[in-house]
């Protein structure tokens, strides 16, 4: 079997698609962010409104969206042992688990989704945006679900080509109907607000949906007929994606403490806080392109049980994404400024965003390491380590500095501070098992 290539240029040619596709894929919430804030009429309480139910919905996909990774590892060790053959029935078996999961979530929070806004400290007007635009946008969600279990097949099998061009066709398409449904057409198309933003989305995950169905069925031999007795994979597929599922949960309870904390700090540091996540989770998108490559390589060569080329990828990611990382503070520090207005008039929302970002520019090089060896550890399988990091990253980093300094009122700066603690717990977890575990077998 001909060994797996870990050049440059191979890393370049999975990491630049995927370095797209996932800028493209925040910016379907992050375009609704940018517009509704800019509304005459509401413009902080809409911003505010979908800064709350984005980061649930965010939560939601992200607990539940991690069968990606888990798809991706069990492809890709299988192409790498030369068994791709005898997946033939695990693809459907996996979409419809992704589906499934994904109704039931969804019918389990619609009825108590106003006690969650509210326990997320919205109220008034916040809280009736909020509804507004969950109402419409949840429908969404089973299909982003779907899309990334397709996203998942794709990775597996080395290819981040086509998820990164049914990321792009859906931003655009989102773009488009997020200016034309929430600022409406004279005479054509009256102005639809918050829940303007909310179709724009929900139409473009459909769109994205149906396209990456197509270019699944067209352009690779896997087919999505639904077939039993269940494939001896879907046992490790539910496994692996019960580890990401906890350690996703105790992910997204730090991100939803955090928005909880600002909410409760009143509207315009709410405001200012969904600014500054959104450009943090935008960063960390970006950076997942290199830790995609990883994850795709990196599960391929435990399939071969190349432990040394796996040593080398490794410190070719980090220092290949630590660039970028470098690359994303320089373009913040130049573009300090313009960067809030861009999602915020309001005076007094700017000045505390201005006050507080640049410790989203601090985590950078952090959000490098962790998020790249995150994605690496997905691709060789150790979804249980990655559950304990998280969980410990959590408990005894993130939750005591963000009641300490909240005792001692920093407000946002307290808030960021536990999140840097968050982050740099994960990295440095995660290099340490790294080295004790894998070095040596490369050695």
């Amino acid at each position: 079997m001909q060994k797996t290539d870990i050049s440059f240029k191979r890393i370049q040619q999975l990491a630049i698609p995927a370095i797209i596709s996932g800028i493209a894929e925040p910016v379907l919430f992050r375009t609704d962010v940018a517009i509704v804030g800019n509304l005459a009429e509401f413009g902080t309480e809409s911003l505010a409104a979908v800064g709350i139910v984005g980061a649930f919905l965010s939560m939601l996909i992200w607990v539940l969206g991690q069968t990606r990774s888990a798809i991706s590892s069990i492809v890709s060790q299988n192409l790498g042992a030369g068994n791709l053959e005898k997946l033939k029935n695990f693809p459907a078996q996996a979409i419809f688990f992704n589906i499934g999961l994904s109704i039931i979530v969804l019918a389990s929070t619609w009825l108590f989704i106003d006690e969650i806004f509210k326990l997320l400290n919205a109220e008034g007007v916040i809280l009736q945006l909020s509804l507004d635009y969950y109402y419409i946008r949840v429908w969404g969600f089973p299909l982003t679900l779907f899309t990334f279990a397709i996203f998942g097949l794709f990775r597996g099998l080395q290819n981040t080509f086509w998820p990164m061009v049914i990321a792009a066709i859906g931003t655009a398409v989102n773009i488009v109907l997020d200016i034309t449904l929430v600022y409406g057409v004279d005479n054509y198309i009256p102005a639809m607000g918050v829940k303007g933003a909310a179709w724009a989305s929900l139409i473009a995950q459909a769109i994205m949906a149906v396209i990456a169905l197509i270019i699944l069925l067209k352009k690779t031999d896997l087919s999505l007929r639904l077939r039993f007795p269940l494939h001896p994979e879907i046992k490790r597929l539910v496994v692996m994606s019960l580890n990401l599922f906890v350690r996703s949960i105790a992910l997204n309870a730090a991100l939803m403490l955090a928005v909880k904390e600002a909410a409760g700090l009143g509207k315009e540091y709410i405001a200012a806080h969904a600014i500054a996540i959104n450009i943090w989770l935008f960063s960390a998108f970006f950076l997942d392109g290199y830790g995609a490559a990883g994850n795709a390589l990196s599960g391929r060569l435990v399939g071969e049980k190349d432990f040394g080329s796996l040593w080398q990828l490794t410190k070719k990611i980090n220092f290949y994404n630590l660039g970028v990382a470098s690359l994303l503070l320089l373009l913040g520090i130049l573009f300090y400024n313009p960067l809030g207005t861009l999602f915020n008039k309001d005076p007094d929302v700017l000045s505390i965003f201005y006050g507080m970002f640049f410790m989203v520019l601090i985590s950078q090089p952090l959000n490098a390491l962790a998020f790249t060896l995150d994605a690496i550890f997905k691709g060789i399988g150790e979804m249980g380590y990655l559950r304990n990091v998280l969980l410990g990253a959590t408990v005894f980093g993130f939750i005591p500095v963000l009641y300490f300094t909240k005792y001692l009122d920093l407000g946002l700066i307290g808030i960021w501070a536990a999140i840097l603690v968050w982050i740099a717990f994960r990295a440095f977890a995660l290099i340490i098992k790294f080295k004790n575990k894998y070095y040596p077998l490369a050695t």
